[in-house]
């Protein structure tokens, strides 16, 4: 059950991840969030993707599923970090809404 839903959601993280470094590389945010957060996580969970993949470490994979908390707080660690990061991304294209708005309302003053 464990190694199921540990192997199915790396990928959809991995997913959501790299879909959010497009999101942010397009807002134009003076924070780097694929540098400071994105690349760190996506690194990690290549590693665990590796590790998963490794013939010496499917033998002790099955050993491993008894330890539920620990494939339980790697899963959380992530979604936690990407339900962060998709707060974030909708602050900051709020954001970048409001100053879109308020440079468009300061040039209709000026013309007027």
């Amino acid at each position: 059950m464990v190694d199921r839903v540990y192997k199915e959601d790396l990928p959809r993280l991995r997913k959501t991840l790299e879909r959010l470094s497009e999101d942010f590389s397009k807002l134009g945010s003076k924070t780097d969030w694929n540098r400071l957060r994105i690349e760190p996580l996506l690194r990690h969970l290549e590693a665990l993707e590796q590790l998963l993949h490794l013939r010496e470490f499917s033998h002790e994979f099955s050993r491993l599923t008894k330890g539920v908390e620990l494939f339980h707080s790697d899963l959380e660690y992530f979604r936690i970090n990407v339900k962060g990061l998709e707060k974030l991304l909708q602050s900051q294209k709020k954001s970048a809404t409001r100053t879109r708005e308020k440079r468009r309302s300061a040039v209709l003053c000026t013309l007027q």
